[in-house]
């Protein structure tokens, strides 16, 4: 008995646990982000609901949203008019099984006629196939990696845990704006029926979705469909890379999160991230700033850090340096009236004496402002260029080639900017901290003595 149960658990751990692990963490032969300035995609599992998912559709017939519908194939049977009306409003639908079953219980033969009936079912509503399918709870097993050919498997880069009604709209809505960026692909329920999920529980996600719509709105991003996000990745650059460069940016881009945990560096425009900060202590040589001031080791400075993933976007869509320059500066011109303005509303920002930086893009700092300096040689300087020259090779397809050509872009610069200058150029005054004058204490303490006779105050 023992034996068998072992020659079970290994079986399991085969043909379920470790395929639904790899397609999770590595994505492999599986969607499950794509890319985009302004484009995400909205996803909805266990539908058609004869209540719930008519309001949906009228819901992003509003916005102009489009979206895809990964429907079960009993629930499309008994809702013909709704995955009608979901073909001819533009979106896309997608498979999930006939009935909603994980298949890790379910053998291959078994699986691949639910993916055929739900098939034959939308083809009989639209007049078209569907090519793509999200398994229930987005396991796959391990002869899921096989339909590649027949289907793509989609799973997603957010999920919310909209199933269940004790979340609330508002907790939700909070956990859907944090998620509102480009290429994210979100993952919502439009149907209550399924095991484990409450059965009013659209409601409040349908309440949810439109306050993130309406934000979508206002940051100028749209939800586009599963079809059209898996195009935008198939012709993006990012395709052109080796194997390797991409497992190196996953890992680069996996560090930076890291990183910003670590440290508690923060970011300026978070609903379109680019800029990030963090306070620290200058612990350089002293160095003789525009308009007077030293900076001296020990004082405070505002460390500047450029997001790793728009670099990564950045430099992969850049044919030149030059490019890459003028690109990185027009999304500086967006985010420094913002720290700016940061700056003014923070006493503790306020202190630092300079905005610090070490930079790789050697035109263009002075724009704002910027002292370009050399750092000094020792083992920062080296380390720093040796990380860059990784970094080129990594975000620039030909970045070998390019790296031989124009070495000099590896030079790492330090920049250094009086923060009494940036808060001037943007019209921003700098706080100040409210300090009693001595006198005003003295008389606030004899009217306390004079309120409480029997109090001795000690100065």
């Amino acid at each position: 008995m023992q034996t068998l149960l072992l020659w079970l658990f290994y079986i399991s751990t085969f043909y379920a646990f470790i395929p639904g692990m790899i397609s999770r963490i590595f994505g492999y032969r599986v969607f499950r982000k794509g890319i985009g300035r302004s484009e995400f995609a909205l996803t909805f599992d266990d539908g058609p609901d004869s209540l719930y998912t008519p309001l949906l559709l009228d819901l992003l017939k509003r916005y102009g949203a489009k979206a895809t519908f990964f429907v079960v194939g009993s629930h499309a049977e008994q809702n013909p008019e709704i995955i009608k009306r979901m073909h001819d409003e533009g979106h896309l639908i997608g498979i999930h099984n006939y009935v909603h079953k994980t298949n890790w219980l379910m053998r291959p033969a078994t699986v691949k006629r639910q993916i055929q009936h739900t098939d034959d079912i939308i083809f009989s509503i639209t007049g078209e196939r569907s090519t793509y399918y999200r398994p229930p709870w987005g396991i796959v097993n391990l002869f899921d990696f096989s339909k590649r050919r027949q289907v793509q498997i989609v799973l997603w880069s957010a999920m919310f845990g909209d199933w269940k009604e004790k979340l609330g709209a508002d907790r939700l809505t909070e956990k859907l704006l944090a998620k509102l960026n480009p290429g994210e692909v979100m993952l919502l329920h439009d149907c209550g029926t399924t095991l484990g999920a409450d059965p009013n529980a659209p409601e409040h996600m349908l309440v949810a979705l439109e306050r993130m719509l309406q934000e979508a709105e206002g940051r100028g991003l749209r939800s586009i469909r599963i079809d059209e996000m898996i195009r935008m990745v198939q012709s993006s650059p990012v395709q052109k890379l080796s194997f390797g460069k991409r497992l190196l940016v996953g890992l680069w881009l996996a560090w930076e999160q890291v990183f910003q945990l670590m440290l508690r560096i923060k970011t300026i425009s978070p609903a379109d991230p680019f800029l990030h900060y963090r306070m620290r202590k200058y612990k350089g040589e002293p160095v003789q700033m525009e308009g007077g001031e030293l900076l001296a080791k020990g004082d405070k400075v505002i460390e500047l850090h450029i997001d790793n993933r728009q670099l990564f976007e950045l430099g992969i869509h850049s044919r030149s340096s030059a490019q890459l320059a003028i690109r990185m500066i027009r999304r500086m011109e967006k985010d420094m009236p913002v720290l700016a303005q940061r700056i003014a509303a923070d006493i503790d920002l306020a202190e630092a004496k300079a905005l610090y930086g070490v930079s790789m893009i050697n035109r263009g700092p002075e724009k704002f402002g910027f002292m370009v300096l050399d750092l000094p040689k020792g083992w920062f300087a080296r380390s720093t260029k040796f990380y860059l020259s990784i970094l080129l090779s990594v975000i620039h397809p030909a970045g070998g080639a390019r790296l031989k050509e124009r070495s000099e872009v590896l030079v790492p610069k330090m920049m250094l900017m009086p923060v009494s200058q940036l808060l001037d150029q943007m019209n921003q005054q700098r706080p100040q901290k409210q300090v009693k004058p001595r006198e005003q204490v003295r008389e606030e303490e004899l009217s306390l003595e004079a309120e409480l006779p029997a109090a001795t105050v000690v100065h």
